[in-house]
């Protein structure tokens, strides 16, 4: 269940304009005249990285029980009620009122967590009359303009710190991992298949091009049930004649999109070419969890010197996949192949992985201390706030004021950092950065 952010305050305060500006369109009708939103009005949002149910609530008015502005104070008490989190707004340009007062003592009684909002506070003078809202004891007023888009920033990093980390999702049934063997035509991905599960599974020869379809084979390793796919090899665009080919390959990218993992088999013999690495960027832009099975690894005579090769390669290369595990091996022979597994089962866990945001934010504070972000048409970026709000791969949201802008250079810095500070080597890690701009750009407050 999603947890609800309800923003509440007296009559005309902006309340509707800043439902319409978190929700990115025009929902709630606006106006100058106080009363105008008499229902609660509701939309599934993003706020600090967390999906929200967001609640534009009617003015809060004192009045009698049986009149309009009574049954709307009820409707809006409803919504306090319901509210894991309330967005109190206050409008900063007019000042402080009694009603405020009043209403921020019902806020405090109800026990619910609170973010003060002062609105309509454009540039300095707004900012210095925001300080008056301090008075209502509720907090740091947090200034914004909701019309104008300003403070939005800080108002999603001060949402995702007053809401409670989602809860871990319950454990699943058990269901295989699915798992692809991929690589270039002849590196003996369905020899590894037979090799790992123990029986002549797939037809293997020294022809290339014998595994024509997708084909997936059931199993068990020593960790539960895996859904084993052998695909067709992978040549260069330049070389796929026929109909048939072309449909293999179309079966072998299927299979790569359906996976969680990807074991990309390398024919050592051959070396790292560029075909391989083409096949391993499409497992990274697809976010799967990769390791590499450096196969026919008997046949290899110099193996220090062909393991340092591909190791260079690799790091030259193949740099948004920094630590990946290689697996040397020989399916023929069955050498190395016990340790394939476990390595696929630990590249799984690195890519599952989930950061608490209290340690993702200190990490933040540390890495933008050593390296501060840059300089973006003569204005300092500001990245305030991280979150993640996803898993498989690893996914991080950065908040801050023009956080869009940050340069390539600087995006790869953090994710080398985030993945040396959190232990997740070899993994693809997604990185959205998220500024403070928004496309709804209504010029009137209202409320």
């Amino acid at each position: 269940m999603l947890p609800v952010v309800a923003i509440l305050g007296r009559p005309n305060v902006g309340k509707s304009t800043l439902f319409n500006r978190l929700a990115g369109r025009r929902l709630a009708i606006v106006d100058d005249t106080p009363g105008v939103t008499r229902d609660r009005r509701e939309v599934e949002v993003e706020l600090g990285g967390r999906r929200v149910r967001l609640m534009d609530t009617a003015g809060l008015e004192e009045a009698p029980a049986d009149t309009i502005p009574g049954r709307m104070r009820q409707s809006s008490e409803a919504a306090l009620d319901q509210a894991d989190l309330v967005l109190f707004v206050v409008d900063a340009k007019s000042g402080i009122t009694p009603p405020d007062h009043a209403f921020a003592d019902l806020i405090r009684r109800r026990g619910k967590p609170v973010l003060l909002i002062a609105n309509k506070a454009e540039g300095r003078a707004g900012a210095a009359a925001a300080l008056e809202a301090y008075a209502l004891g509720l907090g740091d007023p947090i200034p914004i303009s909701a019309a104008h888009g300003e403070g939005l920033g800080e108002l999603h990093a001060a949402v995702a710190r007053s809401l409670p980390d989602p809860p871990e999702p319950p454990p699943e049934p058990e269901r295989p991992l699915r798992l692809a063997l991929v690589g270039r035509p002849n590196a003996g991905k369905s020899t590894l298949l037979n090799a790992l599960v123990g029986e002549e599974r797939m037809i293997t020869g020294p022809e290339p091009g014998l595994t024509r379809d997708a084909v997936p084979v059931q199993w068990r390793d020593a960790e539960g049930p895996v859904q084993l796919v052998d695909t067709p090899g992978l040549r260069r665009k330049s070389r796929i004649t026929g109909r048939l080919e072309g449909l293999s390959v179309a079966a072998t990218i299927a299979a790569l999109r359906e996976a969680e993992a990807v074991v990309l088999v390398v024919d050592a013999t051959l070396g790292l070419h560029e075909q391989d690495l083409r096949i391993a960027r499409l497992a990274e832009r697809e976010g799967r969890a990769i390791v590499i099975a450096l196969n026919k690894w008997d046949a290899v005579a110099e193996r220090d010197a062909t393991r340092r090769g591909l190791d260079r390669q690799l790091a030259d290369q193949l740099a948004q996949l920094k630590g990946i595990t290689v697996v040397p091996l020989s399916a023929a022979t069955g050498e190395g192949v016990e340790r394939l597994m476990p390595a696929v089962r630990r590249a799984v866990a690195v890519w599952s992985t989930r950061i608490p945001t209290a340690a993702l934010n200190r990490w933040l504070e540390e890495a933008l201390a050593r390296h501060p972000p840059p300089l973006v048409q003569g204005r300092r970026l500001k990245l305030r706030y991280a979150t993640m709000p996803a898993t498989r791969p690893p996914t991080i949201a950065l908040f801050g004021t023009r956080a869009e802008r940050t340069p390539v250079e600087y995006q790869r810095y953090l994710v080398n950092a985030l993945r040396e500070a959190f232990a997740l080597p070899g993994t693809p890690i997604r990185l959205h950065l998220r500024g403070t701009d928004n496309p709804y750009d209504d010029q009137q407050e209202r409320g």
